[in-house]
């Protein structure tokens, strides 16, 4: 599943723009923070590449289910 435009849109303004990955198995005790760039989501590389993640997994499309997460924090996600 996929997350509706104005999800994203909206999970992206909570997040201030940062990873919000606060995953212990990332090495994170609070929020990543790295920095992303609105136009470098879906990238897999790069400077500020990110996406928009479901927290649980098979879960619904909602902002409370949704969260930003740099590249990195994705990959280990997968």
């Amino acid at each position: 599943m996929s997350f509706p435009d104005k999800v994203v849109s909206e999970a992206w303004i909570r997040a201030d723009g940062k990873c919000e990955c606060e995953r212990e198995s990332h090495g994170h005790r609070t929020p990543c923070g790295k920095r992303l760039f609105w136009k470098s989501r879906g990238r897999e590389e790069g400077k500020g590449a990110w996406e928009a993640h479901h927290t649980v997994s098979g879960g619904p499309d909602t902002l409370s289910n949704c969260e930003i997460i740099c590249w990195d924090c994705h990959k280990e996600t997968l």
